[in-house]
């Protein structure tokens, strides 16, 4: 006979404190760089109506009614070489901002050309990081997969990281209050 049997049986009863600590120290570690990507990128995107570099200053038109043609907005777009307009194809697509009096041109390259939309002068032109940040931020810029199979995982495993770290953080108040009833 095997002395083991006779010994009494630990109960495997699960330590949700220690399986908790787990799973935000592993669950961070896991998700780290993702989350960098992440937040660095949002926090960039938070500050880019301030910043010129990552997204150029929206200009003032003339008039607040566009009076220019399709034809005449492409004409113009190709005029500026930074751009590489020659078709509309070129083009990632147009923001038409009546109250600014502007039309604003985003080509496939990242490139803005900001157009009166009254007179047709180009009142400005500058490379757009926004965009390339913005992809950078949900992971398209990566590829699809990568957006869906690992910013999208990266997003819940935040959102349980935000749990663990909650509950580990509500804990010793609750041990406290415990011990304080008994």
């Amino acid at each position: 006979m095997n002395g083991s049997s006779i010994l009494p049986q630990k109960s495997k009863k699960t330590n949700w404190r220690i399986l908790t600590r787990k799973t935000h120290y592993w669950g961070a570690a896991v998700i780290a760089l993702p989350v960098l990507v992440i937040v660095s990128s949002g926090i960039l995107l938070q500050i880019k109506k301030s910043v010129d570099w990552i997204q150029p200053p929206t200009q003032r038109g003339t008039a607040s009614i566009p009076t220019l043609s399709f034809d005449r907005i492409l004409e113009i777009a190709s005029s500026v070489p930074q751009a590489q307009i020659r078709t509309w194809a070129d083009m990632d697509r147009l923001d038409v901002q009546p109250n600014r009096g502007i039309v604003k041109i985003h080509a496939l390259n990242h490139w803005e050309i900001q157009i009166d939309h009254a007179t047709g002068q180009v009142l400005q032109s500058a490379y757009r990081r926004s965009d390339l940040i913005e992809d950078l931020h949900d992971g398209s810029w990566f590829h699809d997969i990568a957006k869906s199979w690992l910013f999208l995982p990266t997003g819940f495993g935040l959102l349980l990281l935000w749990g663990t770290g909650m509950y580990l953080f509500i804990l010793p108040f609750w041990a406290t209050r415990r011990s304080r009833k008994t």
